[in-house]
């Protein structure tokens, strides 16, 4: 298959954390998203990219939002087993790509240090940049070895491709919300994720059955 890239070899693993505040909302329905996303393309290779979450204010042990799991389960990802965690120095150490719902957290998390600021962007600032890249230019060897090129190609884009608002980089907190503004958000999320789980990965997205 044109574009195919095989699993990390040798236990390599990328590494994607998507941080919100809670940990309930926005992140998991991300990071499970994400994972949906990358097993519809890749099937067992997708071993090759971790994804995983947690909030700069984390519920340490709490539930998925109940709304939050149900927008998963109509998008046909699994929200089971998920539990909340807070964000600590090790995640963002471990971490290839950060991923904030917003600005502020995106802050937050490159001022814990760590060198963590070409590595880390809000979801949409990262779609918006792997939108302009040329996927020709990234290597068609392991899917690790794609995903580091394409974070790389991302930060240099950064200072020249500028968000056409504040808001346009940011997702909105659902907590609290009706199960219709989660499924927006949800909507958002996943609007996001596609084009760069296509761009990790070298794989479109399978037709809907």
């Amino acid at each position: 298959m044109p574009g195919y890239v095989s699993a990390g070899q040798g236990g390599d693993v990328f590494r994607v954390l998507h941080v919100c505040t809670g940990n309930v909302c926005r992140s998991p329905i991300a990071e499970r998203l994400m994972r949906h996303g990358l097993s519809r393309r890749l099937g067992d290779a997708a071993t090759g990219i971790l994804v995983e979450s947690a909030g700069t204010w984390g519920h340490e042990g709490a539930p998925m939002e109940a709304h939050a799991a149900a927008v998963l389960t109509e998008f046909g990802a699994d929200p089971a087993g998920f539990t909340g965690r807070e964000l600590l120095d090790d995640h963002v150490i471990d971490a290839d790509l950060v991923l904030t719902a917003t600005r502020d957290h995106r802050a937050q998390v490159i001022s814990m240090g760590h060198a963590a600021g070409l590595r880390t962007f809000t979801l949409k600032e990262f779609t918006r940049l792997v939108r302009a890249i040329d996927q020709a230019t990234l290597p068609d060897g392991t899917v690790t070895e794609r995903a580091r090129a394409l974070v790389r190609a991302a930060a240099a884009l950064r200072g020249w491709l500028l968000a056409p608002s504040p808001d346009a980089d940011e997702v909105h907190d659902p907590y609290g919300a009706p199960v219709s503004y989660f499924r927006s958000i949800g909507e958002e999320i996943h609007t996001a994720l596609d084009p760069m789980v296509t761009a990790l990965t070298g794989i479109p997205a399978p037709a809907a059955v």
